[in-house]
């Protein structure tokens, strides 16, 4: 019996590498400080009253944000391994073997459990308030979609120290993940934590778009929606057509590994590159869909810090618009080189060339804003000053990519990791960074001190550049990617080991961000938004306390014209009368929380779990708890709640009490 145990747990738990017991026993110490700090202080209640069972839109957004950053943590980590690697020739700190599987989840952690959850935090925050709602379209969908996103990418992260990480790259390129090659459960691990938060990320797309185009208060036609919305609609527009492809697409490739199908199999009368065209059918849409709503968030800075209205409104909507149509017409220029011919290659370069003119149009648009503008460089427009030339470096290298012959040289090399990083974090995380700086007073109460995000500012600037630069070089030398190690015969390490000593600084930037925090957590009181609108914002967010009621407005807005919080300020310091919305209070009708949720999204954790392992006898209790949880809510009658008007009327006294104290 003994021996069985043994022998299980060995094909169990992944073991014989110290990297991977220091993470187990990294997991085991932080779950149970959590579970002692909740005891101690008696918090099991509270954290499931508020929190788990949370269908407020401002929560779902915050814990979204909070997974981003554990994930960006441990993406970050990946990173640090990896360049520690390649710092120098014929290294030996990882195996080849452990390479493959932390490049892999590197990239599947950064795009699909960093930057997703990010953007979608941002949403749920921001998006709402923007429009004068008091809540999402679906609050218990939206519950479920985080949720469910949360299981997912815990499932995923699992198979870091049980049954062991997937290694056939970051979008699972056959014939590499198919059984034959990948035999082990980390592929498995990589479907269903996929799959799990990708049904979450496809119902967040829908409700959001079912928000902006049917919840926005009064007087807020589609052509006064802040830019930030607009981002948003026409990210989840990209959403909602490419995700279905990521699921059939992983669908088919589980059947392939569980089923014995041969969709991808050349042995089998399939066909490997069918999943490539299909991967990147929703993959280079995915790089839009998480770039958009930065480009948002930036123009909601560079208007608010240039204290102008934003240059080019009408051009930025069409360029946002155009971007999500443009962006599945261009998946095919990531393998040129797989032998199309003249004509698709010619096609696929010209509508990669033709999506740079939109993308460029914004650029001018943010410049043209802060031209004359009175400009002042507060930690959120220093981050947006900071991404306008590292995104120009990456488009300019984008289009040389674009530029098929050219392609055939940069193909699989450095170039090109060089490339997605500038775009991805000098675009995306940039962008998210400014955003949360920009919109901590507003989620907090209170503004996170500026002298340390500077530094932080600047740690991940140097550190990007010293990083990223070299790549460019070292792919141009010959440099593929993917490579764990190389000899000195090469002439690659002098630049490696600056592109390590870079990625070193961008980690020191994040620990400065993480000080930032709790620097200015602990001084609360000195740091308090006391006014709603410490940036002197524009939009309709600002118009409220900080942080925001749980019903957001206690009388929904009127809005007359574009950018109406800014315009209807500059009307009373100009002494003109200013139309004041009806102070008459009314009951508000609010969702109720609910637990179900959080138990249906790990039911599905549960079911995932048993495809990984094909224990059929998990499948089943996981699905029936599915099931059961869906049945359950069908007959959930009580569901929603009013807000009497003598509990609204305490609230706004106090925020204003608040305001007057500050």
């Amino acid at each position: 019996m003994w021996e069985k145990v043994k022998s299980f747990a060995a094909d169990f738990f992944v073991t014989g590498d110290p990297l991977i017991y220091g993470a187990d026993v990294s997991i085991v110490l932080t779950v149970a400080a959590i579970v002692f700090v909740l005891t101690y202080y008696k918090k099991w209640g509270w954290l499931w009253r508020e929190w788990l069972t949370t269908v407020d839109h401002k929560k779902i957004g915050i814990m979204y944000i909070l997974s981003a950053f554990l994930m960006l943590f441990r993406g970050g980590v990946d990173a640090l391994l990896m360049r520690a690697q390649l710092a120098a020739p014929e290294m030996s700190f990882l195996t080849p073997e452990h390479y493959n599987q932390i490049f892999t989840t590197h990239g599947v952690i950064m795009i699909l459990f960093m930057a997703m959850p990010f953007m979608f935090g941002l949403f749920n925050v921001i998006v709402p308030l923007q429009i004068g709602a008091r809540d999402v379209a679906y609050p218990f969908l939206n519950a479920l979609s985080f949720w469910l996103f949360f299981w997912g990418a815990m499932l995923f992260n699992l198979s870091f120290v049980i049954g062991g990480p997937p290694d056939a790259g970051w979008l699972a390129y056959p014939p590499y993940s198919e059984k034959m090659f990948t035999p082990g459960v980390g592929q498995d691990f990589y479907i269903w934590g996929i799959q799990i938060s990708g049904i979450g990320s496809l119902m967040t797309g829908i409700n959001f778009i079912v928000t902006i185009l049917k919840m926005r208060t009064p007087g807020m036609k589609l052509m006064k929606m802040p830019m930030f919305s607009w981002s948003v609609l026409s990210s989840c527009i990209a959403i909602i057509f490419s995700f279905p492809i990521l699921t059939g697409t992983l669908a088919l490739l589980f059947l392939d590994r569980y089923a014995g199908a041969h969709f991808f199999t050349l042995d089998g009368g399939g066909n490997p590159m069918m999943y490539i065209n299909l991967i990147w059918m929703w993959g280079h849409p995915e790089v839009y869909i998480i770039v958009l709503p930065a480009f948002g968030i930036f123009s909601e800075i560079v208007a608010t810090f240039s204290k102008k209205k934003l240059f080019g409104y009408k051009s930025m909507v069409y360029a946002m618009m155009i971007i999500s149509v443009l962006s599945f017409l261009v998946w095919a220029h990531h393998f040129f080189t797989m032998g199309s011919g003249a004509d698709v290659n010619a096609f696929f370069a010209l509508t990669t060339m033709l999506i740079a003119i939109p993308t460029g149009v914004k650029v001018f648009n943010w410049l043209f804003t802060m031209f004359r503008g009175k400009i002042t460089f507060e930690t959120p427009m220093l981050w947006t000053v900071g991404f306008i030339p590292c995104f120009v470096i990456g488009g300019m290298t984008g289009v040389l990519l674009s530029v098929a012959p050219a392609d055939f040289q940069f193909h699989n090399s450095y170039f090109l990791i060089a490339h997605f990083h500038q775009v991805i974090i000098g675009g995306v995380v940039f962008g998210y960074f400014a955003g949360l700086y920009y919109w901590w007073p507003k989620m907090f109460g209170f503004k996170l001190n500026e002298r340390i995000g500077k530094w932080a500012f600047w740690f991940w600037n140097i550190g990007f550049y010293l990083c990223f630069m070299p790549q460019y070089v070292v792919g141009l030398m010959g440099m593929t990617r993917r490579v764990a190690s190389y000899g000195w015969d090469k002439g690659w390490w002098e630049m490696n080991l600056v592109s390590t000593i870079g990625a070193g600084l961008m980690g020191i930037a994040f620990l400065f961000q993480v000080w930032q925090i709790m620097h200015s957590a602990k001084r609360y009181k000195a740091n308090l938004d006391t006014t709603g609108d410490p940036w002197n914002g524009r939009t309709l967010e600002w118009s409220i306390p900080s942080p925001a009621p749980h019903y957001n407005f206690a009388v929904l807005p009127q809005v007359s014209e574009q950018d109406d919080w800014w315009e209807k300020k500059q009307s009373r310091e100009r002494g003109e009368p200013v139309r004041h919305d009806s102070p008459k209070l009314e009951p508000i009708h609010m969702p109720r929380n609910s637990g179900t949720p959080f138990v249906m999204s790990l039911c599905w954790f549960v079911a995932g779990f048993g495809f990984v392992f094909d224990w059929t006898w998990f499948v089943v209790a996981g699905l029936a708890g599915v099931a059961l949880c869906m049945i359950a809510h069908s007959f959930n009658y009580n569901t929603d709640y009013y807000i009497q008007v003598d509990e609204i009327e305490r609230t706004e006294a106090h925020a204003r009490r608040g305001q007057a104290g500050g």
